[in-house]
């Protein structure tokens, strides 16, 4: 549920803040700011490239077309 994902953001954030050496709240607004990007843009009918994952496609249910390694 909600709990969860709040969970899952706060653990990114964590990490996002220790790779880029910035505060983790720094980290968790770029996060927000980033999942909001991507969303946007998939409701625009737009496909959004996750570098290192894959692209997802828009449409009825969005889908995740992974990256090749």
């Amino acid at each position: 549920g909600i709990l969860r994902a709040v969970m899952k953001k706060t653990q990114l954030a964590r990490l996002l803040a220790k790779e880029k050496h910035v505060p983790q709240g720094d980290a968790a607004d770029q996060l927000d700011r980033t999942v909001n990007q991507i969303v946007q843009a998939l409701r625009r009918g737009q496909t959004a490239r996750l570098p290192g994952l894959g692209t997802i496609t828009p449409g009825k249910r969005w889908t995740l077309r992974e990256e090749k390694a």
